[in-house]
């Protein structure tokens, strides 16, 4: 949050805050109101800070404070007045302000001068363009002149240039720097360190909460008689809205009109005040519904890679409010999901404390045989990654394996740190990244001015010069030629079953005991038939029969091999004269409407309708259990003959429950292999 020094101390107006943070949230729709109890303003206000303007990203001239610090700071020089004051007059609080602020203004003044001008500015240089003049300029780590830092892991580089770049020694200090550029004999130590990311992003069922609290926070100032504007993010927020859609119609050539029609009457509050927010908080933009999945959103269009801020150039980093954040590491952009009150911190401008995390080194040769998808290589990783564990570490590939891997094979792997458990798996940027931006959008300017910064600050891998050699954590080697169709299930992503074996480990499932790969079911019912009038005709189902298929999620959605080649496998089937029965409830959500334009030009989307795989919408659907309800009849045969149905998806996660309540087994899959 922005707020001048003139200004009125927030400090002294907290509980004006929370009163008016509840007569707000009760204004607002229920699941508006639902979702402000998970978010304690008091909590967010905890982390805000007071400062002035700053003249660019790198110089702090303000240190910010805890308003509970604050408080605590000043009882000892102002009059208790918690008793005698009426609260709901904002003209008796007023006065109360008033008495105070000669004690606040010092205590400010005091807190600015902790903050000290940036000790690294003398390798704060200029980056010049090839034709005369200058991109910008930056905090060159090559200046430092120490050799650690050639053996730094890349992901690691960005979180030391963040520390130089932010250090006022005071939020950040030249100490943090120190650790991060010994990370090699740090780490291991489970030292914490200062983060400061430089961008923050929210999807609509998260990030309600923090536009909620930014608010009441600009009703509590025009009620202290302030400036309400002056409240805002300190850093770049995007907001995309895409976690409201549901497969309420499916198998229809009218199916996305007909669920977005019902996903506006249902969020129509929702989606005003977001939209209120995108025009009155300066710093956040609101990705309207029906553009696509946040995290392919924030590939194709939100990531920068390089910030150019005001003549200051530095790597773009993100945190957001869904797991999958992760999938930007795929662009070379480090990123991670974390919980709402530290990314309104971050909104607020403070600074992150984390752990300086390990780093495994995965190192990819070879390449993927014909017919094996980036799916069957992401589910090979998450079990490997399982089992070797990396909770609370990066991942970071390399190897000449990785000129093999186009950007959106990266990203599917990114995808799903949250699944193998790491915070991020990170792929450094290159010429594929590089190729990945034009063909984007990105101007050629930006993309030169991308790769002049990196390869400046020794940040861009060349594969065609000799490679530094990295110290990582530990390591991990795959040869792609290795890697064989498959699919993970029934109830976990990394319970990976090659689909050779697919057959005899279902029937293992339904004999094994119950648990993660178990049903317990007695052998005399395993063959069991419920038979059912499935709109006026004869229909069965058996145990582990498919009720759900869903080429969903932001993992796969996106990917032109995975979702051209389900256009050809449809293709085919048609020709063959195969047909998925109409009991299935089939649906089809890309991740951006880039999917939609080459299935139609390619002339395969009419195969893939024919097959039942209509475009439902542009958003997460059936991977975060928004599938929609199963016709009757179909819902009615599996409850009431006890069946364990089955569903299949393109998506991340499979557990027990989440995909749709009738659906006790789950399987992650390939497109191509339904």
């Amino acid at each position: 949050m922005y707020i001048t020094s003139s200004s009125p101390s927030p400090s002294l107006s907290s509980p004006l805050l929370r009163g008016a943070r509840v007569r707000f949230a009760s204004s607002l729709s229920s699941p508006i109101s639902s979702c402000v109890r998970r978010t304690s303003l008091s909590n967010s206000l905890s982390s805000a800070s007071v400062s002035a303007t700053q003249s660019s990203p790198s110089l702090v001239n303000y240190r910010s404070f805890s308003f509970c610090s604050a408080f605590r700071s000043l009882r000892a020089s102002v009059p208790r007045w918690s008793y005698g004051v009426d609260w709901r007059s904002p003209v008796s609080l007023r006065a109360q302000i008033r008495n105070g602020a000669p004690v606040i203004e010092r205590f400010q003044r005091k807190i600015a001068t902790m903050a000290s001008e940036n000790p690294f500015k003398g390798i704060f240089t200029s980056l010049p363009k090839s034709g005369g003049g200058e991109f910008g300029k930056f905090y060159s780590l090559p200046a430092l002149n120490d050799p650690r830092i050639d053996s730094l892991p890349y992901s690691i580089r960005i979180l030391l240039e963040s520390a130089i770049r932010n250090c006022d020694n005071f939020q950040v200090t030249e100490a943090d720097v120190e650790k991060i550029i010994d990370w090699e004999n740090t780490s291991p130590k489970q030292v914490e360190i200062p983060f400061k990311p430089a961008r923050v992003l929210l999807q609509d069922f998260t990030g309600v909460p923090a536009v909620v609290d930014l608010a009441c926070m600009r009703d509590a100032m025009n009620k202290l008689g302030g400036d309400s504007n002056r409240i805002n993010p300190l850093v770049p927020v995007d907001l995309v809205i895409d976690h409201s859609v549901q497969v309420d119609v499916a198998r229809n050539e009218n199916a996305v009109q007909a669920n977005m029609e019902l996903e506006f009457q249902r969020n129509k509050e929702r989606f005003a005040f977001l939209k209120w927010g995108s025009m009155a908080l300066r710093n956040m933009l609101v990705v309207p519904p029906g553009s696509g999945i946040v995290h392919q959103v924030n590939l194709e269009y939100l990531g920068r890679v390089v910030f150019n801020t005001d003549g200051v150039l530095y790597p773009d980093s993100v945190v957001g409010t869904d797991s999958h954040t992760t999938m930007i590491d795929g662009l070379g952009v480090a990123g991670w999901g974390v919980g709402g009150i530290e990314a309104e911190a971050a909104m607020l401008g403070q600074p992150m404390s984390m752990v300086l995390p390990s780093v495994v080194g995965f190192k990819l040769s070879g390449k993927l045989r014909d017919g094996v998808t980036a799916t069957d290589l992401v589910l090979t990783v998450t079990q490997m990654l399982r089992k070797h564990g990396v909770v609370s570490k990066f991942v970071e590939f390399y190897g000449e394996g990785m000129g093999e891997l186009s950007l959106a094979d990266r990203a599917t792997i990114a995808n799903m740190s949250p699944e193998y458990g790491a915070t991020m798996g990170f792929f450094p940027v290159d010429h594929v990244t590089l190729q990945y931006l034009k063909l984007t959008g990105r101007s050629d300017e930006t993309v030169a001015m991308i790769e002049a910064y990196l390869r400046a600050n020794k940040m861009f891998v060349d594969y065609s010069e000799p490679q530094q050699q990295r110290v990582y954590s530990s390591y991990l080697e795959l040869d792609l030629a290795d890697v064989e169709p498959c699919v993970s299930g029934p109830k976990r992503p990394h319970d990976r079953v090659p689909l050779k074996d697919m057959k005899a480990d279902w029937h293992s499932c339904l004999d094994n005991k119950v648990g993660f790969k178990g049903f317990g079911v007695p052998k005399e019912e395993q063959n069991k038939v419920a038979k059912f009038s499935f709109h006026g005709h004869p229909a069965e189902l058996r145990h582990g029969n498919v009720v759900i298929a869903a080429i969903t999620s932001c993992t796969n959605t996106s990917n032109p091999s995975v979702m051209l080649g389900a256009g050809l496998v449809a293709k085919k089937a048609c020709e063959l004269g195969l047909e998925v029965k109409p009991w299935i409830k089939t649906s089809l959500a890309p991740g951006s409407g880039v999917v939609t334009k080459y299935l139609l030009q390619s002339g395969l989307q009419k195969y893939l309708n024919q097959q039942g795989f209509h475009i439902v919408g542009y958003g997460c659907t059936t991977c975060i259990g928004n599938s929609g309800e199963l016709d009757e009849s179909v819902a009615s045969a599996i409850s009431e003959n006890d069946i364990i149905a089955a569903a299949v998806l393109s998506g991340n996660r499979n557990f027990e429950g989440r995909v749709h309540p009738l659906t006790r087994a789950n399987y992650l899959a390939s497109p191509l292999w339904w």
